[in-house]
């Protein structure tokens, strides 16, 4: 039997199925039950139950015991059984496969849903849209080498009449074509990889100090606590001072009543562009992956509010400029027809495809870090930026199939392509506007050949660490020209009685503490992994791959 608390009544609980929103990564998935009474149904209750008292041959009307539901309307309902016990991370792929049987909605798509029953089980490999590899991509690649077929084809060991063939399609693209080609020519291998550049998770119930030590796993003390107004948060903690990696959360607040400390639960992770490089130094220490950590994040019901997906252009494929006129003379489609540009060919372009919650966004990065005073490898980059539910699809998607890389190259494809002629308005009006009418035109050599090759690129991380680079640079930069000023003028000794008796602020002492403390973990970290150089801030390392996670008897 099973009994509901807020009434102390019993009844027979049957299962009525699962809420379209609990297919998660979750052991407490919501349930849709039905209470019935006497052999007649009096109430339809969503609760929230432990995995482990649901079995994938549940069926609709089946009875299901729940023991002790617990809650009312307002906050919910919940009948966690008190003889489960919490699984593992082993369980956690079998229990996802479960709840998906349970649901049986079949596969998810970014923005598009296909049921099993139109698709059958080949439903997402049919999704998985991106040209493969032409004869017109070879002879982009060669032109871009400036090598003529002669010279192309000697370096890659076969004839040029054969290559002149393959060039215009009239000989297949071989598997050992290909394996010559990336032999002869190393760096096209590593023309493109896949990072990710932003990372927020939201946790519902959790404060900001949790979030660093149970979910981050990293020290508290190298975080500095400020106060904050941003994102309707009261507090923030920030690694070492700065806003890379940083959790935002609310202040405890004084009960008029009681005088006792009240903390409001809800915290949120923010990993920027540069954060993310940073925290991948912490997981590399922590022997995770990136899709264990989120795992591992999903354990404690994070949510994913943004994340951003960068497709690194280091051989530079792209031509900005090519791009921007491209846009300009309306030779683009994309699903959303806004968009916008920003920049100059002096300073770097950008240019903005679409509105939040999905934007794709390409931009000349080596350019942008210019400005900065930084250096990169990269040429240009092609960001996917996800927010909300866009960004739990691809996170589920990553979860079930393992294939984050092709899937980003679909949805790249799918929804933004460049043409080399002016797109026809009144022909966008029309149905099937993808497969009518789009993939008739020529298409910009460039950009074809980006997504074609996208398909093999890597998923890579490129951890580095945190300093006091950015506080030195911007003395340099702004404090110094005005102490030469006062060394100048004989003030200099009252600057240095200042410093002498300046004293620190909290933030300032702990900024040192967070510093001296890092120190003294990465000296450590170099002694006991003296393999891994953290020197080399450029040196990429890459993602396990599904093979290595089952060797490894990894959860996914």
């Amino acid at each position: 039997m099973t009994v509901l608390a807020e009434t102390n009544q019993f009844y027979s609980a049957t299962f009525l199925g699962t809420t379209q929103h609990s297919l998660a990564y979750t052991n407490t998935p919501l349930i849709k039950v039905g209470l019935n009474l006497h052999g007649e149904l009096q109430t339809v209750k969503t609760i929230k139950v432990n995995g482990n008292q649901l079995s994938n041959n549940l069926k609709l009307g089946d009875f299901i015991e729940l023991g002790t539901i617990k809650g009312d309307e307002l906050n919910g309902y919940t009948a966690i059984s008190i003889d489960a016990t919490q699984a593992d991370d082993n369980n956690y792929r079998k229990l996802f496969t479960d709840l998906e049987s349970l649901k049986n909605v079949g596969k998810y798509q970014l923005l598009k849903l296909v049921t099993n029953d139109e698709k059958g089980d080949n439903a997402m490999e049919d999704f998985i849209k991106a040209p493969k590899l032409q004869g017109s991509h070879i002879k982009t690649i060669r032109e871009m080498m400036s090598l003529k077929q002669v010279e192309f084809a000697k370096k890659i060991g076969i004839s040029r009449p054969l290559l002149a063939l393959v060039e215009t399609d009239s000989k297949p693209i071989t598997d050992e074509f290909v394996k010559k080609m990336y032999t002869a020519f190393p760096d096209l291998k590593n023309a493109l990889d896949l990072q990710f550049d932003w990372v927020t998770i939201t946790f519902s119930d959790m404060t900001g100090e949790q979030v660093i030590n149970d979910v981050m796993r990293l020290k508290s003390e190298l975080f500095l606590e400020r106060s904050t107004t941003q994102n309707f948060y009261t507090r923030e903690f920030a690694f070492a001072g700065e806003k890379n990696i940083y959790v935002q959360d609310f202040e405890p607040t004084k009960d008029v009543d009681t005088n006792q400390d009240v903390q409001k639960i809800g915290a949120t992770m923010y990993l920027t562009g540069q954060g993310t490089r940073l925290f991948e130094k912490a997981l590399l220490e922590q022997g995770l992956t990136w899709k264990k950590f989120f795992v591992q994040a999903k354990r404690f019901k994070g949510t994913f509010s943004r994340l951003d997906i960068a497709i690194n252009d280091n051989w530079g494929l792209l031509d900005m400029d090519e791009i921007i006129e491209a846009t300009q003379q309306n030779k683009f489609w994309s699903k959303s027809r806004s968009f916008a540009i920003h920049g100059n060919n002096q300073d770097g372009w950008t240019a903005n495809f679409g509105k939040s919650p999905f934007v794709i966004r390409i931009y000349d990065k080596q350019k942008e870090q210019e400005q900065k005073g930084l250096e990169t490898s990269i040429k240009n980059r092609v960001e996917l930026e996800l927010h909300a539910n866009r960004a739990e699809q691809v996170i589920s998607e990553w979860f079930e199939n393992d294939n984050l890389v092709e899937y980003t190259a679909s949805i790249l494809y799918t929804y933004l392509w460049f043409v080399d002629e002016p797109i026809d308005e009144e022909e966008l009006k029309g149905t099937h506007v993808r497969e009518r009418y789009i993939d008739s035109l020529k298409t910009m050599p460039a950009w074809s050949l980006l997504t074609s090759l996208g398909q093999s690129m890597k998923f890579v991380r490129e951890p580095k660490e945190q300093s006091v680079d950015s506080i030195l640079s911007w003395i340099m930069k702004y404090v110094v020209p005005s102490l030469e000023v006062l060394k100048k003028t004989g003030h200099w000794h009252e600057v240095i009685e200042a410093m002498d008796k300046a004293n620190l602020s909290p933030e300032q002492e702990k900024l040192i503490k967070a510093n001296l403390v890092n120190a003294i973990t990465n000296s450590k970290a170099h002694l006991e992994h003296g393999n891994l150089n953290f020197d080399k801030q450029q040196r990429k390392y890459v993602e396990e791959t599904a093979e290595f996670e089952k060797k490894a008897n990894l959860p996914f």
